[in-house]
């Protein structure tokens, strides 16, 4: 039977456990992402945390493997000075939404 996915090239090799994470992470990279700024989905990464909308030609920094993390959030958040219970429930919010678009 013929592997497919992104781990289809390392076929037995470094275990189910590294295999799985491995895939989780390549998928979330290459699937489209929304622009911040002009709300398209045409956000592809340029090195590892820099992230840039073909549409608009937007250069924003990101995390490595999404353009949002939590932390990310939670800082932005902080450094507003939103409370803290707000904070955790934006992250949370984030959250749920990025596992929502996966199912879509």
């Amino acid at each position: 039977m013929k592997k497919v996915g992104p781990t289809r090239g390392l076929g037995v090799r470094y275990g189910s456990t590294v295999r799985k994470r491995y895939m989780k992470v390549m998928i979330e990279l290459k699937k489209p992402h929304r622009c911040p700024q002009c709300g398209f989905s045409r956000v592809k990464r340029e090195s590892v945390g820099i992230w840039k909308c073909k549409k608009c030609e937007f250069t924003f920094a990101g995390g490595a493997y999404t353009p949002v993390t939590k932390l990310g959030v939670v800082a932005k958040r902080a450094a507003k000075g939103a409370p803290v219970e707000e904070t955790v429930k934006a992250a949370e919010a984030v959250e749920s939404a990025t596992e929502e678009e996966n199912t879509e």
